[in-house]
């Protein structure tokens, strides 16, 4: 009698198809970069829960990992004109981002040479053909050569060497502008990964942002994002019944990715999931349609031989197309419905699909430990050769407002405010010292593992060079 196969840790899965299974047989075959897949088990150690809430590890990265990580800051539309700027502000640090000459982009330190005043004030977009301080006047010219110095007959020691602005790396891919404090920084392109090669199939360069949300969110930038990177959350904070359905992917150090079916259904076994709750029937087509709805499906029912997938892609490639001014008529069912998200580390997170294009920012507010900023960007696709329309400015919202208050989010209003409305309960379980550290599944949350092991290679290639 032979002995039943082991398991290696990493190697379980959740019971019923998997996205690769549902991928296979949908009739529209998806793009090949949603084909691969690409996990490894990456331990399962704790992580300490001191990541969260020490100033202490807050200033490290600060100083190891903010300073020295790629990190994108702006959208080329929002500086197309010569002396276009934004402002990128990220902890104690600030820069400037400028369209310097035709087809030129560079990037200075938000600090004036003189005496270190922050020259321009806000985060965000503004236009000038000089950088000029508010303090005593001196200016610079858009290349960052000093332009002026009011009194400079007192000055004979400044000079374009040593008192021009201070340059920041910039490097631009899929329409944003990126920036990296670090003078020796590697190009943004190893950075990168796979993102270049699978972004091909859906460029970036021809999406617009229909609407840009920033909210303030009461918990550590890590564990924010976190809430993000895996859908097992599903069950409990959504009550989906579909959660485990995910498929997880780790492509490098910097890039990973889950795909989430829609529009399925794989009952979970109740060694998944034991409690009463989940002890239902498998969904019909119909009840699976009803669900759809969300996406503006009109139709309820579902003839025999098709699908309530089927017919919900076949309603986006219509309606979808018409509005946007696109032909969808080969689109995949998983680039219309799926929930398909990249993370590129330290902080952003990119949906290349149809139905939930969006793009994610999770940093610092300010220097808070406990507090971050969560820009949320809905980016949708533009007609081949249109020129992209001036970007909205962002709607603003503190901690305690809803999502639902900004009404073009529509129906994700709710679920953001479910993803975000467990991470002030969260900070302050990790602030009580009930615990140490936090325990991450094998497979649902590698990706939060990713991230920490990446982390960790920034602290630690930044303290051996300091030895």
């Amino acid at each position: 009698m032979t002995e039943p196969t082991r398991l290696r840790p990493g190697d379980a899965r959740a019971h019923g198809p998997t996205v690769a299974d549902t991928l296979r047989q949908d009739r529209y075959p998806p793009p090949a970069p949603l084909l691969e897949q690409c996990y490894a088990f990456l331990g399962d150690a704790p992580i300490p829960v001191s990541r969260y809430t020490s100033r202490e590890f807050f200033d490290r990265e600060m100083r190891q990992m903010w300073s020295r990580a790629w990190q994108w800051a702006c959208r080329l539309e929002h500086i197309p004109d010569i002396g276009d700027r934004y402002v990128y502000d990220i902890g104690p640090y600030s820069i400037i981002v400028v369209r310097s000459g035709e087809g030129d982009i560079s990037a200075y330190h938000n600090t004036c040479t003189h005496r270190g005043t922050r020259l321009l004030d806000s985060e965000g977009s503004g236009y000038g053909q000089a950088i000029t301080c508010p303090f005593h006047g001196w200016s610079w010219h858009l290349d960052g050569s000093i332009r002026n110095i009011p009194g400079r007959w007192d000055f004979p020691h400044a000079c374009e060497a040593t008192h021009s602005l201070r340059p920041v790396r910039c490097e631009t891919w899929g329409g944003f502008v990126f920036v990296n404090l670090d003078p020796a920084a590697r190009p943004l392109t190893e950075s990168l990964d796979v993102l270049p090669e699978h972004f091909s199939h859906f460029p970036l360069e021809q999406r617009r942002i229909k609407l840009h949300v920033q909210k303030k969110l009461p918990a550590n930038w890590k564990a924010a994002q976190e809430a993000f990177m895996e859908a097992y959350h599903n069950f409990e904070t959504h009550d989906a019944p579909n959660g485990g359905n995910a498929q997880y992917d780790i492509f490098g150090k910097y890039v990973s990715r889950f795909i989430h079916n829609i529009g399925t259904y794989s009952p979970q076994s109740l060694d998944d999931y034991p409690g009463e709750k989940w002890r239902q029937p498998t969904l019909s087509e119909e009840e699976l349609l009803g669900i759809l709805a969300v996406f503006g499906v009109q139709r309820s029912n579902v003839p025999e031989g098709e699908s309530a997938r089927d017919i919900a892609a076949g309603d986006l490639r219509r309606s979808l197309g018409e509005r946007l001014g696109i032909d969808l008529s080969d689109a995949s069912e998983s680039m219309l419905l799926d929930s398909i998200e990249y993370h590129l580390f330290p902080n952003m997170f990119l949906f290349p699909g149809l139905g939930v294009p969006m793009v994610y920012r999770f940093r610092p507010d300010g220097e808070r430990v406990d507090q971050c900023i969560f820009d949320l960007l809905i980016m949708e696709p533009m007609p081949e050769g249109q020129e992209h329309p001036e970007p909205p400015e962002p709607v603003h919202l503190e901690v305690d407002d809803s999502y639902t208050e900004v009404q073009e989010l529509r129906w994700l209003g709710p679920v953001y405010d479910e993803d975000t409305g467990n991470l002030a309960l969260q900070q302050r379980g990790l602030a009580s010292g009930a615990i140490e550290g936090i325990t991450l599944g094998n497979y649902q949350e590698a990706r939060i593992r990713r991230m920490h092991l990446t982390l960790d290679e920034f602290l630690s290639a930044s303290e051996a060079g300091n030895d």
